[in-house]
């Protein structure tokens, strides 16, 4: 599915049912520097199922969605979301559009310096091919000389980079490296022909192979790596993460995680035992 990179601004229908759910035991959080009063607005990429799509009738879902939505409720705000490409998302909290990034945004120490990252869950990245995998590809070094997709500007394009940087030191043949706005318009240039394998998450290489379009050639690359929501203002970010730790505390957030099948933060090598923002701009 290709995805306009217009913004689509998505606010969650049935508001009013929204707020029939029981009352949760946080105090709401009051005078938030919220870029829109009474909103919790969050800006996602939505090409990457089943952690963030568009559904056949058109409407938002996936992980972040859901986990999105249980915050802005339990902060009494209502959620709002605006769907735009990978790339405008930084640049975008830091200019007050969004007041925060929910698209699974990788960790980073560099990130730490400009933004409040809040890990929430952790990700594998896969080696994804065509139906059946008519190449064989088995392992990254398969990937030498050949056409490679991944998302613009990611931690994925990154770890890529690095490692055809390593086997072209190695005396491999380097990747011909394809990036794209999304990985919407990644997987269509997969199953077109145009590229031979794309870098994702496990979870979208998994949900697209249960799908029968495409193949993992290659599981659990990178394994470890925590993604997060990124957070300009301390006070926001103090409140989402008061409204995560409830959610751990009274099971909410296992039961997103088990439905979802994505892997929790606790596999994570710095995880406290407790939600965090981490913010270091000195460092």
């Amino acid at each position: 599915m290709n995805i306009p990179r217009t913004q689509v601004s998505l606010v969650a229908a049935a508001f009013a049912a929204f707020f029939a759910q029981p009352l949760m035991a946080m105090e709401c959080p009051e005078n938030l520097p919220l870029i829109e009063p009474g909103k919790l607005t969050m800006s996602i990429n939505a090409t990457l199922p089943p952690i963030q799509y568009i559904d056949n009738n058109g409407e938002l879902v996936g992980l972040n969605r859901d986990m999105g939505d249980e915050i802005a409720k339990r902060m009494c705000l209502e959620p709002k979301y605006i769907n735009v490409s990978f790339e405008v998302q930084i640049p975008g909290l830091a200019s007050d559009r969004w007041d925060m990034i929910n698209t699974g945004l990788f960790y980073t120490e560099d990130r730490t310096k400009i933004m409040h990252l809040i890990p929430v869950r952790v990700v594998a990245l896969a080696m994804i091919a065509q139906g059946g995998n008519p190449l064989n590809l088995k392992s990254p070094e398969d990937l030498a000389g050949r056409v490679v997709g991944v998302e613009i500007a990611g931690a994925e394009e990154k770890q890529l980079r690095a490692l055809n940087d390593k086997q072209v030191a190695n005396g491999m043949e380097p990747m011909d490296i394809r990036v794209f706005n999304n990985y919407g318009d990644a997987f269509l240039a997969l199953s077109a022909g145009q590229v031979d394998a794309i870098f994702a998450a496990d979870s979208t290489g998994a949900y697209y192979q249960k799908r029968g379009q495409f193949t993992m050639a290659a599981t659990g690359l990178l394994a470890g790596t925590a993604t997060t929501m990124a957070v300009d203002e301390e006070a926001t970010a103090q409140a989402i993460v008061d409204a995560l730790n409830e959610m751990l505390e009274d099971g909410t957030y296992d039961r997103l995680m088990e439905n979802s099948g994505a892997t929790k933060v606790d596999a994570w090598s710095k995880w406290s035992g407790k939600f965090e923002y981490h913010y270091n701009p000195d460092s």
